[in-house]
Order: structure tokens, then sequence, then C-alpha cells
């Protein structure tokens, strides 16, 4: 049986909105710090940081770094999405279906770190 590992390319999604910016444990340099340092600790390879400031998670559409990292995803140059916790990616129960359905079909797993 070959058991040979996929090996993880990772996006690291890193957002803040403007009220969590005040926040500690929140700011953009503190989650990409952790962030690179999970993937170096599960060796993964970072293949890009997606960085939304002061951006709301109310919805996926009006966030141009998660849309590229979409973008990304589809064609293939990332099979993970790394992310503080699951609220830095979305708020909404309808959009997390949505991107479910999403990282299904592009064989691409959702990793939070803060979050089981």
């Amino acid at each position: 049986m070959d058991e040979e590992r996929k090996d993880i390319v990772a996006g690291i999604y890193i957002r803040v909105s403007t009220e969590d910016q005040a926040r500690e444990g929140f700011s953009l340099p503190e989650q990409e710090e952790k962030l690179k340092a999970l993937c170096t600790y599960k060796d993964y390879k970072v293949f890009d940081i997606y960085r939304d400031a002061g951006v709301s998670a109310k919805d996926m559409e009006h966030r141009p770094e998660f849309q590229r990292m979409l973008k990304d995803m589809k064609a293939k140059k990332i099979n993970a999405i790394v992310a503080y916790k699951l609220d830095r990616v979305t708020r909404s129960v309808r959009d997390l279906e949505e991107l479910i359905s999403e990282l299904e079909a592009n064989k691409c797993y959702l990793i939070c770190d803060r979050d089981d």
C-alpha cells in the first residue's frame, strides 16, 4: 500500500476588522507570525499570505484577498487554507456552507489554529 503523504501547500489567511484591531492577539502581524510558525511546525509549504485589513467577515465577496485566495485554490496553487480562528474566515453560516462546498470540490483543507 502506498502511504505517500500529499504535501500541504498552504495559503495563510489573516484578517482584522476595525474593532478587532484594538484587541490583543488579533493584529495582522501577530496572526501572521503564529500561522507561519504553525506551518513550519506542521511542515506545510506556504504559497502566499492573504491579508484583509479593516474588513468585516460579514460576507466573502467584499474581501479582495479572500477572493484572490479562493482563485488560487481553484487554480490548484494551494490545497489548504490556514487561519487563526474560524471567525477570521467567516461569521456567516451561509458563507461557511458555501466555503465548505468549495473546499470539498477543490480537495482543499481548512485549518484553524485556535479552533478544533
